[in-house]
């Protein structure tokens, strides 16, 4: 126990001794008619840099690949997912709970601004009051058949984070951030703080990252060099996506037409949500000289395809390689859904495609297809990073 420690255990993320000895457990359930596959929270260090934004898009993003999606706005005293989606209705309850209240295209919202009289009155409560208004949101709302519930934080690492993170049963986090250095340290804050409390990352957003001018197609970057990547890599984080400064998304969130967005910077973020969904059954490909682990990506004779479901193989093809133009093989196995791919090399051009597909790149790999894919399962298997310089590969090796 520290000298400062005020011997409430509810508003403290230290693990000390004292507390385990408590073993106290914060954890809430939903409403008993409450059915909610997946929970992602969306958390910063500091405000201002678009997290409900964030938020929103997440939500039209995945209700447009036809799930049933849902936004849980614990920022209580600065909600503005109802303003951005044009909800003006206020929140039904009866003998049973609290109905969440649907957006044109059929995402349950709940916001303290849906309960209270006027969408201006200011909420003037304390920390532990606040708490307990998200916590009654997850618990006294009776949310139906959701498929992703998307939970925009308030920002820092204060009490509601906290409540959240203690009593919600939260499968992931994404971090979001924008270009400054200043808010590259507040970020790892956050990072670290969900590290303690053994919460998932997914991955970091960029929110203003650059602005696309209109009239000769260049990139500026306003707030001045990017900090993400190092952020990424210092915590062995991906980033997710780079959010421009566009004003017809702030038109379409002032407006409350947020549903009507058009861009595809989500995208990715999806497929890794979608994957998180579907992660008993993964695909993993091998770059392969028939039943042998190849030297060189591009080079390959054959894909053999393993089909891994609770680590164990369940199914496997081999596939001819189709092609060596540049780019195409990242794109075909992307449209495969591989989530894996091994090779002994691969070119620079390739990893970056993979990247950007958010699948997993081994490199450096040799002997059996399967027995690689083995090792990978057991987890001894790890990428060297080994890409192919050789000019007579340029073009084999993906790039």
């Amino acid at each position: 126990m520290s000298e400062d420690c005020n011997q409430s255990c509810s508003s403290c993320s230290d693990d000390c001794a004292e507390r385990k000895e408590q073993k106290t457990d914060f954890s809430n359930k939903p409403h008993e008619m409450s059915n909610i596959k997946k929970v992602i929270g969306i958390v910063s260090g500091k405000g201002g840099v678009g997290k409900s934004l964030v938020t929103s898009m997440l939500g039209v993003t995945m209700n447009r690949r036809g799930y049933h999606t849902a936004i849980l706005d614990a920022d209580i005293t600065g909600p503005s997912i109802p303003k951005a989606f044009g909800i003006r209705e206020k929140a039904i309850g009866n003998e049973f709970g609290l109905s969440p209240v649907k957006t044109k295209t059929g995402i349950d919202i709940m916001s303290v601004n849906l309960l209270l009289e006027n969408d201006t009155d200011p909420v003037i409560w304390r920390g532990p009051i606040i708490a307990g208004t998200v916590k009654q949101f997850w618990t006294d709302v009776i949310w139906s058949d959701v498929d992703f519930m998307f939970i925009d934080m308030p920002p820092g690492t204060g009490d509601v984070p906290l409540t959240v993170f203690q009593s919600i049963a939260v499968d992931g986090i994404i971090v979001v951030t924008s270009p400054q250095e200043l808010v590259s340290m507040i970020v790892s804050k956050a990072v670290k703080m969900a590290e303690m409390m053994k919460i998932p990352i997914i991955g970091l957003v960029e929110n203003m990252s650059y602005f696309k001018c209109p009239d000769n197609g260049k990139e500026y970057k306003i707030f001045g060099d990017s900090h993400i990547e190092e952020i990424a890599e210092k915590h062995n984080l991906k980033v997710l996506a780079k959010l421009p400064i566009d004003p017809k998304i702030s038109a379409a969130c002032d407006k409350g037409i947020i549903e009507l967005f058009d861009g595809n910077w989500f995208d990715p973020v999806a497929k890794i949500l979608e994957k998180t969904e579907e992660r008993k059954m993964i695909k993993i490909a091998v770059a392969s000289e028939n039943e042998m682990v190849t030297e060189h990506f591009g080079h390959c004779v054959n894909f053999n395809i393993f089909e891994v479901k609770e680590k164990q193989i369940v199914k496997s093809e081999s596939i001819p390689n189709p092609g060596h133009k540049p780019g195409f093989l990242p794109n075909f196995l992307n449209d495969m859904d591989v989530n894996v791919i091994i090779s002994g090399g691969m070119g620079g051009s390739a990893i970056d495609i993979f990247n950007e597909k958010s699948i997993e790149v081994i490199t450096g790999a040799s002997g059996n297809a399967k027995d690689a894919v083995e090792a990978y399962l057991q987890g001894t298997l790890k990428s060297t990073g080994s890409v192919c310089h050789d000019h007579q590969h340029h073009d084999e090796c993906g790039e």
